[in-house]
């Protein structure tokens, strides 16, 4: 078992303590947060063990769980890898690409293992048609939710769009070729609603709109590709996979059989992938601990999490 600590016990950071205590990979030394009083009250709600200071914290422990406010990771991140500790680091990475890429050559130059908390990588839904995703040209996402004070001091695009940049870097193996974006700002400073057009390289073509002021929550992909659409419900953890081949040349009565122009026949038929029910963000900090064990690459590295943010900030910089 890895000894474990939390940086940050917010909403999300008391989550990480509670799932933390309860893996059978980790044991949970204890947490630290900038606000005192916010800690000791944690520390006498739950029982975990408030440390007074970062630095006490993170000599305590093999492990750092960075999930404090972005603008912190950074700092965060360098004191735990300087003193030789692993860091699972909340999205986005970190402030400024810049931060994230000095944060990956640290851990480098000390051999350490670090990893992104993209969370929809461990979705039931996604997790049961990723491989079923393959050279996809065309993705539409749509990550809407009801409005919340919390997170609104970053754009929408950093607080719930970049969940699906990762999704669909990871899914997509080409080079991005063209961004064009457009935001607005309904009720904050950033914008609260945006709509991104990625192209790669390759020719296929993502469309995502994000927005935090909606009536009702929903966070869907659906991805085409050559004789396959592929739906993934990340909220209601759910799939569909449509695929098309070659007609039989006897159809039976209840076959679904498409003609073209051309006089192509082909089949429809549906895949129900099985869906596993998990605890995404468990699942998430657990392969971590595995990852650090094995001495192999994290899921989400931290090259994943830096190329999310550096198109993240693409998309920004067209409002």
């Amino acid at each position: 078992m890895l000894n474990a600590g939390v940086l940050g016990a917010g909403h999300l950071g008391k989550i990480h303590l509670r799932l933390l205590n309860q893996s059978h990979k980790y044991n949970l030394i204890g947490f630290y947060d900038a606000d005192a009083k916010n800690g000791k009250k944690v520390e006498a709600e739950f029982g975990y063990k408030f440390f007074k200071s970062i630095d006490e914290l993170i000599d305590a422990v093999d492990v750092v769980d960075i999930v404090t406010p972005t603008l912190s990771h950074y700092d965060c991140a360098k004191k735990a890898i300087v003193k030789g500790k692993h860091i699972f680091i909340e999205k986005p990475i970190t402030n400024t690409v810049e931060e994230a890429e000095h944060i990956r050559e640290l851990l480098a130059e000390n051999n350490l293992r670090g990893q992104v908390g993209h969370v929809e990588r461990f979705n039931p839904a996604f997790l049961a048609v990723k491989d079923d995703i393959n050279s996809p040209m065309f993705i539409e996402t749509h990550r809407l939710a009801e409005f919340n004070p919390r997170g609104t001091d970053v754009p929408v695009v950093l607080d719930l769009m970049i969940h699906d940049i990762d999704v669909i870097l990871s899914l997509v193996k080409s080079k991005v070729n063209h961004i064009s974006a457009s935001g607005v700002s309904v009720i904050s400073d950033t914008p609260d609603i945006a709509n991104a057009r990625i192209e790669f390289e390759n020719g296929c073509v993502a469309n995502l709109t994000a927005s935090r002021i909606s009536l009702k929550k929903m966070r869907k992909a659906r991805f085409f590709q050559k004789d396959a659409y592929i739906s993934v419900d990340f909220l209601e953890k759910k799939c569909e996979v449509v695929k098309m081949k070659d007609a039989p040349e006897n159809p039976g009565d209840f076959d679904m059989i498409l003609q073209n122009a051309e006089g192509v026949k082909k089949q429809i038929y549906f895949d129900n992938p099985k869906i596993e029910d998990n605890n995404a963000i468990l699942d998430e900090l657990e392969a971590f601990a595995d990852a650090i064990n094995t001495n192999t690459t994290p899921v989400v590295t931290l090259q994943d999490g830096t190329e999310a943010l550096r198109v993240a900030n693409q998309i920004i910089n067209c409002f």
